[in-house]
């Protein structure tokens, strides 16, 4: 494969890796944070100011930087080439940390008064999405942009039916940004397109079971 995505020109390779760090799965719950407190103020009455910052910091600590250190440890350790995950054995254990993060990430938010009641369903979509995805790893290499992909447009459109707000500019956004995200893996060969639609699938799917049972 990285033969293949290095045929490609150097104006396809270097937009695509530019969207996949940029829109890397790991930002994508602070993304949906600022993007619901934004959309939903009313939601966070009492969280302003600096409460909001340590908030903010909270989530993207636990969701982005932990598991992105823990894949940093296990390269620095030998248990991964590089950080970029590209065989399915390196990806064991980073799934497993990350499961544990987005876990505690979720009990947090269940005792939380001060914020969007649809981050709990959200946090809780991310949780169980690493499940599947840890279980998949060991048939087909899953593409986690994917996953981290649907999830956010299921996200989007599951929090504006649990307001009864129609925010159709929003969803269309986030369905193109998902669609990018997708096409920038294909054009660096990271993915075949069985594992994005895969993965696709399973961020979807899982925020729906989030919001059926958290909501």
């Amino acid at each position: 494969m990285e033969n293949i995505a290095q045929q490609q020109p150097q104006y396809i390779r270097i937009p695509a890796k530019i969207i996949s760090y940029l829109l890397h799965p790991l930002f994508v719950p602070t993304y949906i944070f600022l993007w619901i407190y934004w959309r939903f103020p009313f939601e966070f009455v009492g969280l302003s100011g600096h409460e909001l910052s340590l908030r903010e910091i909270g989530l993207f600590m636990t969701t982005a930087f932990y598991p992105a250190f823990t894949v940093f440890l296990l390269w620095k350790l030998g248990f991964a080439k590089d950080m970029h995950l590209r065989y399915q054995k390196e990806r064991i254990i980073p799934y497993i940390a990350t499961m544990i993060y987005y876990w505690w990430m979720w009990y947090l938010s269940r005792n939380f008064t001060d914020q969007a009641s649809a981050l709990k369903f959200f946090y809780f979509g991310i949780f169980i999405a690493t499940v599947p995805g840890l279980i998949l790893n060991n048939f087909v290499k899953i593409s986690m942009h994917a996953m981290g992909a649907g999830g956010a447009v299921a996200a989007v459109v599951l929090t504006c039916l649990l307001y009864q707000s129609n925010y159709g500019l929003d969803i269309a956004v986030f369905t193109i940004l998902a669609g990018v995200v997708c096409s920038a893996r294909m054009s660096l060969s990271e993915h075949s397109i069985f594992e994005i639609n895969l993965g696709f699938f399973v961020g979807v799917f899982c925020q729906i079971i989030g919001y059926w049972l958290m909501t």
